[in-house]
C-alpha cells in the first residue's frame, strides 16, 4: 500500500464532526487527539489547501477571507469512510528512550537508575496531563452526541492504560536495578 499523508485524514475526521478553521482544527488536535496524534498549524495549512484543491472540503463563501470556516465535502466524507474500513497497518514504535535504555549497561547503575528517574516523571507528568484532559472531556460531554462518548473517551484510555504501565515498569525496572550488584 502506499505511503498516505494521514494529517488528511485527521483533518477530514474532525472536519466529519464540525466544520472549523484552521485555528479550531489545531485546538481539537491539542485537547482531544493529541494522546496519540499531533499536528502543527506548518503542516495543517498546507494539507488543509491541497484537500480544498481535492475538493475534498470547502470554505463557507460568507467567512471573511481572514477566517475561512472549513467544512468537509460528500466526496470528501466518501473519501474518508473508505479510509476508515481499511484495517490500520502496524506502526512499530520508536522510542529514543528504550533504544538508549538497551544499551545502558555500557553506563554506571547511578545513572541508569536516574534515566529511568527522569522517565518515569516525564510518564507521571504525562499521565497528570491525561487525568486533566479527562476531567475536561467529561465536563465537555455534555455537548456530545451520546453515540460519539466512547469514542473520545476510549483513546484517552489506552493513554492512561499505558502511561501507567510505563511508571509501574520503570518502578519495576529501577527496583532490580538496585537489587543487582
Amino acid at each position: 500500500m502506499a505511503l498516505k499523508n494521514k494529517t488528511r485524514y485527521a483533518i477530514l475526521g474532525i472536519l466529519s464532526i464540525h466544520s472549523g478553521t484552521g485555528y479550531d482544527i489545531k485546538k481539537y488536535c491539542d485537547t482531544v487527539i493529541s494522546n496519540f496524534w499531533n499536528e502543527n498549524f506548518g503542516h495543517i495549512y498546507p494539507v488543509l489547501n491541497q484537500l480544498l484543491e481535492d475538493g475534498w472540503i470547502q470554505t463557507d463563501e460568507s467567512s471573511s477571507p481572514r477566517k475561512k470556516v472549513y467544512s468537509i465535502t460528500e466526496t470528501g466524507r466518501q473519501e474518508f469512510l473508505r479510509w476508515l474500513a481499511e484495517p490500520a497497518g502496524y506502526q512499530p514504535e520508536r522510542s529514543e528512550f528504550l533504544l538508549k535504555f538497551t544499551f545502558s549497561s555500557n553506563l554506571d547503575k547511578k545513572a541508569i537508575l536516574r534515566m529511568l528517574s527522569d522517565y518515569r516523571k516525564m510518564h507521571c507528568d504525562r499521565l497528570d496531563k491525561y487525568q486533566l484532559m479527562q476531567k475536561d472531556l467529561q465536563k465537555g460531554l455534555k455537548d456530545v452526541v451520546p453515540e460519539r462518548e466512547l469514542f473520545l473517551y476510549a483513546p484517552l484510555r489506552l493513554g492512561i492504560l499505558n502511561t501507567r504501565a510505563a511508571i509501574d515498569w520503570c518502578d519495576e525496572i529501577m527496583m532490580a536495578l538496585e537489587k543487582s550488584n
